[in-house]
């Protein structure tokens, strides 16, 4: 029989530097500030915004109103996230990306990796100026060239902004939304969009140039969607909605919630290393199935009645996972 941490290292694999983002809706009363009408959803409710490591531990959660942005979220929940993980990858969907986006993650030093809904739609942009006759195969998705001289003239204002925004002196959201009052005349705004032009189409040269990236994207947005399916699972009582008006009440519903789904995740993961750590997993599951495997299960676990807790007492492979 494999040791409990020999198992670990097969079936899981190291820690990641990847992570993916994104929100849940939830259902909330009406009589408060968070609460707003969500035209997607068609209903009144708050929403949650996670960020999911690649192996299905969840370092960051958010309570945000309908209306805020996704891309001061995604923002906000990698430079807040309070663990030792260092990300490097952010996975996110159409809402949790823009031209802004891709500016400000590649000044902080991670890459932003979307899944675009509409890539029909997208267009590249060109380095340089005469070069219009240039990438003849790519004419009907090339636009305008990059304006490198905006960058180079704000350049400084931009990793001002891009300092504060790590050091915490100046909130995301606060930062998009003094842009966006008006963004045609704010020269800094325009060399942001302008850079995060650059950055976007350099990714989308690889997105659709490599086949392992787009599966590497889907792959950890997959494990964001599955970590907000077990969401309903958990969040079962009242209807699954935030039945309160205190900011303050429903807050601990989300942290509840955060830590309730942290340990599933972590005792399903202890109870598949056990079972796999037998030799004969090895042989009998292909390389297809051992990448299904995921932590995050529920079929096994009944939500409903009343649980005792013997703290005197550990279950028998959590005391072997410590001693592995």
């Amino acid at each position: 029989m494999l040791s409990l941490r020999f198992a670990r290292l097969i079936f899981w694999g190291e820690g990641t530097t990847t992570c993916a983002s994104d929100s849940k809706h939830f259902g909330a009363w009406e009589q408060n500030l968070m609460t707003q009408y969500h035209l997607r959803y068609g209903g009144r409710g708050v929403m949650i915004y996670w960020h999911v490591e690649k192996k299905s531990t969840c370092i960051y959660s958010q309570l945000k109103t309908c209306s805020s942005s996704e891309v001061a979220a995604m923002i906000e929940g990698v430079l807040r996230h309070c663990t030792s993980m260092e990300v490097e990858k952010n996975y996110v969907d159409s809402h949790g990306q823009s031209e802004v986006a891709f500016a400000f993650t590649h000044l902080l030093g991670f890459q932003l990796m979307p899944r675009l809904k509409r890539i029909k739609t997208q267009k590249l942009y060109r380095p340089f100026t005469g070069q219009s006759d240039a990438y003849p195969n790519l004419q009907p998705i090339l636009t305008r060239p990059i304006n490198w001289d905006l960058i180079r003239t704000q350049y400084d204002q931009m990793v001002k902004y891009a300092t504060a925004l790590r050091l915490g002196t100046a909130e995301t959201e606060a930062i998009l939304k003094r842009f966006s009052k008006n963004p045609f005349k704010h020269p800094t705004y325009q060399a942001l969009m302008e850079l995060g032009r650059a950055i976007k189409t350099i990714f989308l040269c690889q997105y659709l140039d490599n086949e392992a990236v787009r599966r590497e994207v889907n792959e950890g947005l997959n494990v964001v969607e599955r970590w907000n399916g077990v969401n309903d699972f958990i969040f079962y009582g009242k209807g699954g909605e935030f039945a309160s008006n205190r900011l303050e009440t429903q807050e601990l519903s989300v942290l509840s919630l955060h830590l309730l789904q942290i340990c599933l995740v972590y005792v399903n993961t202890l109870m598949i290393q056990s079972v796999l750590a037998q030799n004969h997993w090895d042989k009998k599951l292909s390389v297809t199935d051992k990448r299904a495997i995921t932590p995050l299960l529920f079929a096994h676990v009944n939500p409903y009645g009343t649980f005792k807790l013997d703290m005197n007492y550990r279950i028998a492979w959590l005391t072997q996972s410590y001693v592995a």
